[in-house]
């Protein structure tokens, strides 16, 4: 290699560093190389969850759960052989795959016993472990554990860490020992952890002694230790915020319950109490589904005569399940919860149960939400009861957005949120930041809205309460974002809040701004993520603003599709909405978006039914007149119309809108024959939606520039392959290679007809005629040579 001088030789030499031990020959070849002049080392560090969940999507052919990812990235540790071995199991989230586990211990068998015996030691006290706990265990000698230590090393399944403890290599090669343990040796030493953490927690990090303690015992069967380990341990991760844990934990005390004859003398606490718990654990974790099972559970047979509090506390909390689960709007349970407490004694407790009721009915009737909702605010106040009022508040702010100005619930909850922080109540503080964040952008103060929701974000986490809260903060921190123009950042947000996994129907907020964002910007993703999301609609109830937003992106589909019958179909469902003209922050939007597919349809009918309902939808703020002029326009391709929706979407600041106001004002400019506002119209557009990356826009503002023949205006644009996806510039390529649609489709694994619609979208993007001159321009443009 030294010696060679060929021009333009690239020779590339792969090996994986897990399997160098150190008397491997290839090593001292390696650090020769090192030193050799043209020599580049290149180390391919493990995939993170991102490149998890990417190599998983193009594996699979969709996009996989969260939940999923979270799994195999867990197990895997981001190993591209694992991660592909459980994506070809078909059960990613099961067992390890046979093949997968013969070739994990066939390392393992090479090892002398005594070493196999220390890793199958080991593998019982986790993926880390510490020298000292091992050596406890395994009760050998300190020079023969040194040297059985010394030789799994070698063998390059364990590694030393950072802490001077010991990291199995890859988290399977522990879960595989440890399932091939036998079940006496299983048991006894999942026992032998147990007694030593007990007696020695120090042995452990800070605060895991709890939760190790009770999965040992749990996992050596020792059921009377394993009830009250867990208890303790739930109590533990209750007090550290983290609910996700306590909930598994406390589902775990609920199992052991039956098999443990004196369960409630050894917990010292009644079943209900520990159902009730449990539920609360799983409602703060996000576990809709569980929390639902659990409060149904409390209720049976519970007494609301002689424990009301608890019975209206189980009542409104099933209604807001039911809610979040998309199954009912617990109108009933809420109902029933308001008649209870109205006998009970008021306390700071009834007064947030008042609260809570009065949100549960928000939308479902909001009279007397908003009575509910006043006598909280007067009871707390009346009580002093600082907490109580903060919750009342935050809650009465909620339930009149839509109803109250903007700007007069505004200063009550600012307020409330001031007292939450200088009180230090996290909790109240996340929960009224989502509140004023949302508030703020009503109102058009979009910067403002995102300071607000970003300061909430830690603290949502630092209580607990990212899968709910948190969620919340994230999906309004994006949507002021993407009104900025600031796309990727949202976007960047949105996947955050994904891989939260929120759960039911809380993963909306996020979920309808992820695909609003990929339909904008044509994303190759957008029909698979609308599908998932309009699923929604399929729920027997939904709030009103995400019923609005779900039919704004069926229209939004509809026309990306341009499908006719989808459209007339999507039309008429959107106008018959009776919730369009309750909320019209949502409902102008759709509007919008049924005017635009209207006018694609030519339906004057449809046109006469869509201007009615406008005049019939409220027209507050600067938004709202925006969308009235930007739908009349539509209808009618008045130029003055789109001049008035270009002025108001430049006051309002929401970047994308004042594109399709643009874009519109260009169409109506040049009919009107004024071709230089049309090139200005144009070119301003082009700017707006290059920065935003918006390319059906971009690609509509082409084809206008070229049939007006706009030279300026086009050039303004840019070139036609940086409007295609990375998806569309692979199929150019093998179009230009001369392959047909079903060639395309079997290298690039995918179906014929999308294939078909990749090489449309292409030659339409292109502004070329056929695939011969769509080749033409990718020879013209290198493509071949990238």
């Amino acid at each position: 290699m030294r010696s060679a001088r060929p021009p333009r030789v690239l020779l590339v030499a792969t090996f994986r560093t897990d399997e160098l031990h150190r008397g491997h020959p290839l090593r001292p070849f390696l650090a020769e190389l090192d030193r050799v002049r043209g020599v580049q080392r290149l180390d391919l560090d493990r995939l993170d969850r991102d490149g998890t969940a990417e190599m998983l999507t193009h594996l699979l052919g969709v996009e996989p759960e969260p939940h999923t990812v979270d799994t195999v990235f867990e197990r895997a540790q981001g190993n591209p052989f694992f991660i592909e071995q459980f994506a070809a199991s078909g059960d990613e989230c099961g067992d390890i795959p046979d093949n997968l586990r013969d070739l994990l211990l066939s390392r393992v068998d090479q090892l002398p016993e005594p070493a196999q015996r220390v890793l199958r030691v080991a593998a019982v006290g986790g993926t880390k472990f510490g020298h000292e706990l091992l050596t406890r265990v395994a009760g050998m000698a300190v020079a023969e554990l040194e040297s059985a230590l010394r030789t799994v090393v070698a063998a390059q399944l364990i590694v030393v860490d950072a802490s001077g403890g010991y990291e199995f290599r890859h988290a399977l090669v522990r879960e595989a020992v440890h399932d091939d343990l036998l079940p006496g040796e299983h048991a006894r030493l999942h026992a032998r952890y147990a007694e030593i953490i007990e007696a020695e927690p120090r042995l452990l990090p800070m605060g895991r002694a709890p939760v190790e303690i009770a999965h040992h015992w749990h996992a050596a069967h020792d059921n009377p230790k394993a009830l009250v380990a867990a208890r303790k341990a739930a109590e533990d991760a209750g007090r550290r915020y983290a609910f996700g844990e306590q909930a598994r934990l406390l589902d775990r005390v609920l199992e052991l319950w039956e098999q443990v004859p004196d369960a409630e003398e050894l917990l010292g606490t009644c079943h209900a109490d520990l159902l009730e718990e449990a539920a609360i654990a799983a409602i703060d974790a996000g576990e809709i589904m569980r929390a639902l099972t659990l409060t149904k559970a409390a209720l049976h047979g519970l007494d609301a005569e002689t424990e009301p509090v608890r019975a209206a506390r189980l009542f409104v909390r099933r209604a807001r399940l039911m809610q979040n689960a998309g199954k009912s709007n617990g109108s009933s349970e809420s109902r029933e919860a308001y008649r209870i407490l109205q006998t009970t004694p008021r306390t700071g407790e009834s007064v947030r149960l008042l609260a809570d009721v009065a949100h549960a009915l928000n939308g479902v009737d909001n009279d007397l939400a908003s009575e509910i909702a006043r006598q909280a605010v007067a009871e707390a106040k009346e009580l002093g009861n600082v907490p109580a009022e903060i919750t009342a508040t935050i809650t009465h702010g909620r339930v009149c957005s839509g109803r109250v100005p903007a700007e007069e619930a505004l200063p009550s909850l600012l307020a409330a949120v001031e007292t939450a922080r200088t009180s230090d109540d996290l909790q109240n503080l996340a929960w009224g930041l989502v509140n004023i964040s949302d508030t703020l952008f009503e109102l058009g103060r979009y910067v403002e809205s995102a300071d607000a929701a970003w300061e909430g974000v830690p603290n949502a986490d630092r209580v607990g309460v990212s899968r709910t809260h948190g969620v919340f903060l994230l999906a309004n921190y994006a949507e002021a974002l993407i009104a900025l123009g600031r796309w990727d950042e949202a976007d960047a947000s949105l996947a955050d809040a994904a891989r939260l996994d929120p759960p039911g129907t809380l993963a909306l907020p996020p979920l309808r701004l992820r695909t609003h964002l990929r339909l904008d910007r044509g994303h190759e993703g957008a029909e698979a993520l609308l599908a998932r999301t309009t699923s929604f609609l399929g729920k027997p109830y939904l709030k009103d603003e995400d019923r609005l937003s779900l039919l704004e992106l069926r229209l939004m589909g509809a026309i990306a599709q341009d499908d006719h019958v989808l459209m007339a179909s999507a039309v008429r469902v959107a106008l018959a909405e009776p919730s369009m003209t309750r909320r019209p922050r949502y409902g102008w939007p759709t509007l919008a978006a049924a005017a635009t597919a209207v006018d694609r349809l030519g339906d004057d009918e449809l046109a006469a039914q869509v201007r009615a309902l406008a005049e019939r939808i409220p027209v507050r703020r600067t938004v709202d007149r925006a969308f009235a002029s930007q739908v009349e326009a539509t209808l009618g391709h008045d130029v003055k119309c789109w001049r008035q929706a270009v002025d108001e979407w430049r006051a309002d600041g929401q970047r994308h809108p004042l594109a399709v106001a643009l874009l519109g004002y260009a169409a109506a400019a040049a009919g009107a024959g004024d071709r230089a506002a049309a090139g200005a119209a144009i070119e301003e557009m082009a700017e707006i939606a290059g920065s935003l990356g918006a390319v059906p826009l971009l690609t509509e503002a082409t084809t206008l520039a070229h049939r007006l023949g706009l030279r300026s205006a086009a050039a303004a644009i840019p070139l036609g392959t940086e409007l295609l996806t990375a998806r569309e510039r692979e199929v150019l390529r093998l179009v230009a290679e001369g392959h047909s649609n079903s060639r395309i489709a079997e290298q690039l694994y995918i179906s014929p007809k999308t294939a078909s619609v990749h090489v449309s979208r292409i030659i339409a993007k292109l502004d070329v005629g056929n695939r011969v001159e769509a080749a033409a321009v990718a020879h013209r443009l290198g493509l071949l040579d990238r």
